[in-house]
Protein backbone atom coordinates (compact mmCIF):
# COMPACT_ATOMS: atom_id res chain seq x y z
CA UNK A 1 0.00 0.00 0.00
CA UNK A 2 1.27 3.02 -0.88
CA UNK A 3 -1.41 5.53 1.29
CA UNK A 4 -0.02 6.78 4.92
CA UNK A 5 -2.05 5.30 7.40
CA UNK A 6 -4.16 8.07 9.17
CA UNK A 7 -4.07 8.44 13.03
CA UNK A 8 -7.26 9.75 14.94
CA UNK A 9 -6.36 9.04 18.77
CA UNK A 10 -4.39 11.77 19.93
CA UNK A 11 -1.00 10.94 20.92
CA UNK A 12 -0.43 9.10 24.55
CA UNK A 13 -4.36 8.78 25.15
CA UNK A 14 -5.89 5.61 25.83
CA UNK A 15 -9.40 5.97 24.27
CA UNK A 16 -12.45 3.96 24.80
CA UNK A 17 -15.20 2.60 23.24
CA UNK A 18 -18.41 -0.02 22.87
CA UNK A 19 -20.23 -2.04 21.32
CA UNK A 20 -23.79 -0.74 21.00
CA UNK A 21 -26.20 -2.88 22.66
CA UNK A 22 -29.61 -4.28 21.04
CA UNK A 23 -28.31 -4.47 17.16
CA UNK A 24 -26.77 -8.20 17.37
CA UNK A 25 -28.68 -10.56 19.03
CA UNK A 26 -26.53 -13.47 19.23
CA UNK A 27 -26.26 -15.11 22.18
CA UNK A 28 -22.26 -14.51 22.38
CA UNK A 29 -22.33 -10.89 22.55
CA UNK A 30 -25.85 -9.60 23.62
CA UNK A 31 -26.74 -9.48 27.22
CA UNK A 32 -30.26 -11.52 28.37
CA UNK A 33 -31.69 -8.35 28.57
CA UNK A 34 -31.51 -6.75 24.79
CA UNK A 35 -33.64 -9.66 23.79
CA UNK A 36 -36.38 -7.77 25.05
CA UNK A 37 -34.95 -4.18 24.23
CA UNK A 38 -35.43 -1.76 20.75
CA UNK A 39 -34.03 1.16 18.99
CA UNK A 40 -35.38 3.08 22.19
CA UNK A 41 -32.08 1.39 24.44
CA UNK A 42 -30.31 1.68 21.33
CA UNK A 43 -30.18 5.42 21.83
CA UNK A 44 -29.92 5.92 25.07
CA UNK A 45 -27.05 3.67 25.22
CA UNK A 46 -25.58 5.82 21.89
CA UNK A 47 -26.10 9.26 23.84
CA UNK A 48 -24.84 8.20 27.13
CA UNK A 49 -21.45 7.24 25.22
CA UNK A 50 -22.01 10.65 23.36
CA UNK A 51 -21.89 12.54 26.73
CA UNK A 52 -19.45 9.99 28.17
CA UNK A 53 -16.39 10.45 26.65
CA UNK A 54 -16.65 7.66 24.24
CA UNK A 55 -14.32 7.46 21.68
CA UNK A 56 -16.35 5.61 19.40
CA UNK A 57 -19.59 3.47 18.89
CA UNK A 58 -19.76 0.50 17.23
CA UNK A 59 -22.15 -1.73 15.06
CA UNK A 60 -21.25 -5.26 13.26
CA UNK A 61 -22.01 -6.66 10.35
CA UNK A 62 -24.14 -9.62 8.72
CA UNK A 63 -26.10 -9.49 5.57
CA UNK A 64 -27.83 -13.14 6.51
CA UNK A 65 -27.11 -15.81 8.83
CA UNK A 66 -27.73 -19.28 7.73
CA UNK A 67 -30.32 -21.60 9.41
CA UNK A 68 -28.27 -24.11 11.17
CA UNK A 69 -26.48 -20.99 13.10
CA UNK A 70 -29.31 -19.16 13.63
CA UNK A 71 -30.35 -20.57 17.02
CA UNK A 72 -26.42 -19.13 18.15
CA UNK A 73 -26.42 -16.06 16.39
CA UNK A 74 -29.83 -15.24 15.85
CA UNK A 75 -31.13 -13.50 12.79
CA UNK A 76 -30.96 -10.18 14.33
CA UNK A 77 -27.96 -8.19 13.27
CA UNK A 78 -28.56 -4.59 12.33
CA UNK A 79 -27.45 -2.92 9.23
CA UNK A 80 -24.26 -0.72 10.21
CA UNK A 81 -24.47 1.81 7.70
CA UNK A 82 -28.22 2.44 8.28
CA UNK A 83 -27.94 2.18 12.17
CA UNK A 84 -25.05 4.39 12.05
CA UNK A 85 -26.68 7.01 10.19
CA UNK A 86 -29.18 7.20 12.30
CA UNK A 87 -27.27 7.38 14.95
CA UNK A 88 -25.07 9.87 13.47
CA UNK A 89 -28.28 12.37 13.52
CA UNK A 90 -28.87 12.14 17.31
CA UNK A 91 -25.22 12.25 18.91
CA UNK A 92 -22.54 14.91 18.17
CA UNK A 93 -18.58 13.61 19.09
CA UNK A 94 -18.95 10.22 19.50
CA UNK A 95 -17.22 8.38 16.33
CA UNK A 96 -19.01 5.84 14.31
CA UNK A 97 -17.32 2.18 14.26
CA UNK A 98 -18.42 -1.10 12.32
CA UNK A 99 -16.87 -3.84 14.19
CA UNK A 100 -16.43 -5.42 11.60
CA UNK A 101 -17.66 -4.87 8.03
CA UNK A 102 -17.28 -7.46 5.74
CA UNK A 103 -16.53 -5.58 2.14
CA UNK A 104 -16.02 -8.97 0.51
CA UNK A 105 -19.91 -8.77 -0.08
CA UNK A 106 -19.81 -5.58 -1.83
CA UNK A 107 -18.52 -3.57 -4.53
CA UNK A 108 -15.72 -1.24 -2.87
CA UNK A 109 -17.22 1.20 -4.85
CA UNK A 110 -20.54 0.85 -2.68
CA UNK A 111 -18.41 0.71 0.13
CA UNK A 112 -16.59 3.75 -0.47
CA UNK A 113 -19.64 5.85 -1.22
CA UNK A 114 -22.21 4.54 1.68
CA UNK A 115 -18.91 5.54 4.11
CA UNK A 116 -18.30 8.81 2.47
CA UNK A 117 -21.73 10.15 2.52
CA UNK A 118 -22.04 8.72 6.26
CA UNK A 119 -18.60 10.59 6.89
CA UNK A 120 -19.93 13.53 5.29
CA UNK A 121 -23.47 13.21 6.76
CA UNK A 122 -21.56 12.91 10.24
CA UNK A 123 -19.30 16.06 10.06
CA UNK A 124 -16.53 13.51 9.81
CA UNK A 125 -16.74 10.61 12.65
CA UNK A 126 -16.15 7.28 10.40
CA UNK A 127 -13.56 4.34 11.60
CA UNK A 128 -14.28 1.99 9.08
CA UNK A 129 -13.27 -1.02 10.74
CA UNK A 130 -13.43 -4.45 8.18
CA UNK A 131 -12.90 -7.91 8.71
CA UNK A 132 -12.75 -11.27 6.02
CA UNK A 133 -15.90 -12.32 7.34
CA UNK A 134 -16.29 -16.24 9.06
CA UNK A 135 -20.11 -17.68 8.01
CA UNK A 136 -19.22 -19.77 5.17
CA UNK A 137 -23.04 -19.94 4.43
CA UNK A 138 -23.41 -16.28 4.49
CA UNK A 139 -20.95 -16.21 1.40
CA UNK A 140 -22.76 -19.02 -0.41
CA UNK A 141 -26.31 -17.23 0.11
CA UNK A 142 -24.67 -14.08 -1.06
CA UNK A 143 -22.69 -16.16 -4.29
CA UNK A 144 -19.47 -15.59 -3.10
CA UNK A 145 -16.45 -17.53 -3.03
CA UNK A 146 -15.42 -18.16 0.85
CA UNK A 147 -11.87 -19.49 0.10
CA UNK A 148 -11.22 -16.42 -1.56
CA UNK A 149 -12.45 -13.74 1.19
CA UNK A 150 -8.85 -12.80 2.55
CA UNK A 151 -7.62 -11.93 -1.15
CA UNK A 152 -10.54 -10.08 -1.65
CA UNK A 153 -10.29 -8.26 1.35
CA UNK A 154 -7.25 -7.15 0.36
CA UNK A 155 -8.38 -6.35 -2.53
CA UNK A 156 -11.82 -3.96 -1.16
CA UNK A 157 -9.42 -2.28 1.16
CA UNK A 158 -6.82 -1.09 -1.70
CA UNK A 159 -10.13 0.11 -3.72
CA UNK A 160 -11.53 1.85 -1.14
CA UNK A 161 -8.75 3.84 -0.08
CA UNK A 162 -8.18 5.12 -3.51
CA UNK A 163 -11.97 5.47 -3.92
CA UNK A 164 -11.98 8.60 -0.65
CA UNK A 165 -8.23 9.84 -2.07
CA UNK A 166 -9.10 10.11 -5.28
CA UNK A 167 -12.75 11.53 -6.75
CA UNK A 168 -12.33 9.76 -10.03
CA UNK A 169 -11.25 6.29 -10.08
CA UNK A 170 -10.32 5.99 -13.83
CA UNK A 171 -13.00 7.50 -15.71
CA UNK A 172 -15.87 7.70 -13.03
CA UNK A 173 -16.30 9.89 -10.59
CA UNK A 174 -18.12 9.66 -6.62
CA UNK A 175 -19.23 12.78 -4.53
CA UNK A 176 -20.09 13.40 -1.62
CA UNK A 177 -16.56 13.26 -0.91
CA UNK A 178 -15.67 12.44 3.40
CA UNK A 179 -15.30 15.38 5.34
CA UNK A 180 -12.25 13.79 7.60
CA UNK A 181 -9.22 14.47 5.98
CA UNK A 182 -7.11 12.69 3.60
CA UNK A 183 -9.65 10.02 4.53
CA UNK A 184 -11.47 7.98 7.22
CA UNK A 185 -9.09 5.44 9.12
CA UNK A 186 -9.38 1.64 8.45
CA UNK A 187 -9.12 -0.46 11.37
CA UNK A 188 -8.88 -4.18 10.55
CA UNK A 189 -10.29 -6.61 12.70
CA UNK A 190 -8.96 -10.24 13.25
CA UNK A 191 -7.20 -12.26 15.82
CA UNK A 192 -5.82 -14.92 12.91
CA UNK A 193 -2.39 -14.60 11.59
CA UNK A 194 -3.40 -13.71 8.22
CA UNK A 195 -5.82 -10.63 10.10
CA UNK A 196 -2.70 -9.46 11.83
CA UNK A 197 -0.85 -9.39 8.53
CA UNK A 198 -3.55 -7.40 6.70
CA UNK A 199 -3.36 -4.99 9.88
CA UNK A 200 0.79 -4.82 9.11
CA UNK A 201 0.12 -4.25 5.33
CA UNK A 202 -2.99 -2.24 5.03
CA UNK A 203 -4.23 -1.20 8.63
CA UNK A 204 -4.81 1.84 10.11
CA UNK A 205 -5.35 0.51 13.22
CA UNK A 206 -6.33 -3.48 14.90
CA UNK A 207 -9.46 -4.52 16.29
CA UNK A 208 -8.88 -7.97 17.64
CA UNK A 209 -11.45 -10.69 18.26
CA UNK A 210 -11.42 -12.26 21.59
CA UNK A 211 -7.57 -12.06 22.05
CA UNK A 212 -6.61 -12.88 25.64
CA UNK A 213 -4.64 -10.24 27.94
CA UNK A 214 -1.66 -12.75 28.36
CA UNK A 215 -1.39 -13.13 24.46
CA UNK A 216 -1.68 -9.72 23.31
CA UNK A 217 1.93 -8.99 24.04
CA UNK A 218 2.77 -11.13 21.24
CA UNK A 219 0.39 -10.29 19.16
CA UNK A 220 1.47 -6.77 19.10
CA UNK A 221 5.38 -7.56 18.53
CA UNK A 222 3.72 -10.18 15.53
CA UNK A 223 1.89 -6.75 14.01
CA UNK A 224 4.98 -4.81 14.68
CA UNK A 225 7.24 -6.90 13.46
CA UNK A 226 5.76 -7.22 9.94
CA UNK A 227 4.25 -3.55 9.69
CA UNK A 228 7.90 -2.17 10.23
CA UNK A 229 9.05 -4.40 7.33
CA UNK A 230 6.50 -3.54 5.06
CA UNK A 231 5.61 0.11 6.41
CA UNK A 232 8.25 1.30 8.62
CA UNK A 233 7.22 4.04 11.00
CA UNK A 234 3.95 4.24 10.15
CA UNK A 235 1.31 4.07 13.46
CA UNK A 236 -0.84 2.30 14.28
CA UNK A 237 -3.95 2.62 16.45
CA UNK A 238 -3.98 -0.69 18.55
CA UNK A 239 -7.00 -2.05 20.52
CA UNK A 240 -8.15 -4.76 22.57
CA UNK A 241 -11.92 -5.99 23.79
CA UNK A 242 -11.45 -5.81 27.53
CA UNK A 243 -12.55 -8.25 29.71
CA UNK A 244 -15.90 -7.57 31.43
CA UNK A 245 -16.10 -4.33 33.43
CA UNK A 246 -18.52 -3.45 36.53
CA UNK A 247 -17.29 -0.27 38.33
CA UNK A 248 -18.28 -0.15 41.63
CA UNK A 249 -20.35 -2.52 44.19
CA UNK A 250 -23.00 -4.98 42.72
CA UNK A 251 -25.43 -7.12 44.71
CA UNK A 252 -24.72 -9.52 40.95
CA UNK A 253 -23.09 -12.59 41.59
CA UNK A 254 -20.13 -11.63 39.14
CA UNK A 255 -17.60 -14.14 37.40
CA UNK A 256 -14.38 -14.35 38.73
CA UNK A 257 -12.59 -12.51 34.81
CA UNK A 258 -15.04 -9.35 35.63
CA UNK A 259 -12.71 -6.71 36.27
CA UNK A 260 -14.66 -4.62 39.01
CA UNK A 261 -14.64 -2.34 41.80
CA UNK A 262 -13.29 0.88 42.57
CA UNK A 263 -12.50 3.00 39.42
CA UNK A 264 -9.15 3.55 40.63
CA UNK A 265 -8.63 -0.45 40.70
CA UNK A 266 -10.44 -0.96 37.61
CA UNK A 267 -7.89 2.15 35.96
CA UNK A 268 -4.75 0.43 37.28
CA UNK A 269 -5.78 -2.94 34.87
CA UNK A 270 -6.78 -1.12 31.80
CA UNK A 271 -3.43 0.98 31.97
CA UNK A 272 -1.97 -2.36 31.93
CA UNK A 273 -2.90 -2.27 28.14
CA UNK A 274 -1.69 1.34 27.49
CA UNK A 275 1.53 0.18 28.61
CA UNK A 276 1.53 -2.84 25.90
CA UNK A 277 1.02 -0.32 23.23
CA UNK A 278 -2.68 -0.44 22.67
CA UNK A 279 -4.47 2.91 21.88
CA UNK A 280 -7.86 2.14 22.42
CA UNK A 281 -10.14 0.08 24.67
CA UNK A 282 -13.65 -1.77 23.61
CA UNK A 283 -15.08 -1.73 26.75
CA UNK A 284 -17.87 -4.18 27.79
CA UNK A 285 -20.12 -3.62 30.57
CA UNK A 286 -21.59 -6.45 33.12
CA UNK A 287 -25.40 -4.44 33.42
CA UNK A 288 -28.96 -6.23 33.79
CA UNK A 289 -31.08 -3.83 32.29
CA UNK A 290 -30.34 -0.66 29.88
CA UNK A 291 -30.52 1.58 32.63
CA UNK A 292 -27.77 -0.10 34.54
CA UNK A 293 -25.68 0.25 31.31
CA UNK A 294 -25.90 3.81 30.78
CA UNK A 295 -24.96 4.24 34.80
CA UNK A 296 -22.01 2.00 34.17
CA UNK A 297 -20.95 4.10 31.12
CA UNK A 298 -21.40 7.37 32.64
CA UNK A 299 -19.24 6.42 35.84
CA UNK A 300 -16.75 4.79 33.67
CA UNK A 301 -16.61 8.38 31.71
CA UNK A 302 -16.26 10.16 34.68
CA UNK A 303 -14.35 8.41 37.13
CA UNK A 304 -12.13 5.63 35.35
CA UNK A 305 -11.47 7.35 31.79
CA UNK A 306 -9.71 10.57 33.23
CA UNK A 307 -7.11 8.09 34.57
CA UNK A 308 -6.40 6.29 31.21
CA UNK A 309 -3.02 6.30 30.05
CA UNK A 310 -0.60 4.94 27.48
Amino acid sequence: MSHETVSVIPAGQLAYGMQLPTVALSSVVAAPWEKDAGTAELLLAAQAADRSGFFYVAVCDHIVIPRDKAETMSTTWFHPVATLSWIAGQTTNVNLLTNVYIPAYRHPLDTAKAFATLDALSGGRVILGVGAGHVEGEFDALGLDFSNRGPATNDAIDAIVEAWLNEFVGDVGAAPRPVRQPRPPIWVGGSSAPAMRRVAERGDGWIPQGTPRKKMPESIAYILEHRDRLRPEAPLELGVITEAIYVGETDQDLPRWVVKGSADSIAESLNEYGAMGVSHLQIRFMARDCAELCDQMEKFGAEVGPNLTR
